[in-house]
């Protein structure tokens, strides 16, 4: 059985930010690859309307590996409330998806 990948999303608030997160990422095997678009977003926060350039995050890794990625954010995220979230990978090329998963497979201490 394939173990079920997905892409894991969070944005940050500088490139330098963006930048050092994935790289630790990778770095932790907690994904294979990390993408970063620049975006703006517009959002209520605290009753106010905001316009704020972000760095979005796509994170290809497994859906095994969401609970400690995520923890792993948590503690090096400079947001109050980041947004991680969980989108599912249905399909996709046997070839890519069996590279995703040995570069997010957890170490063998863990």
């Amino acid at each position: 059985m394939n173990p079920i990948a997905c892409i894991v999303m969070t944005s940050i608030g500088t490139e330098d930010e963006a930048e050092a997160l994935a790289t630790a990422i990778v770095e932790a095997q907690l994904g294979a690859c990390v993408q970063i678009q620049r975006v703006r977003s517009v959002y209520a926060w605290q009753g106010e309307l905001r316009r704020e350039p972000e760095w979005v995050l796509h994170i290809k890794t497994l859906a095994a590996r969401y609970a400690v990625l995520e923890a792993f954010i948590r503690e090096r995220h400079s947001y109050q409330t980041p947004e991680i979230v969980l989108v599912p990978i249905t399909a996709g090329s046997a070839d890519y998806l069996h590279w995703l998963a040995a570069g997010s497979a957890p170490p063998a201490q863990e």
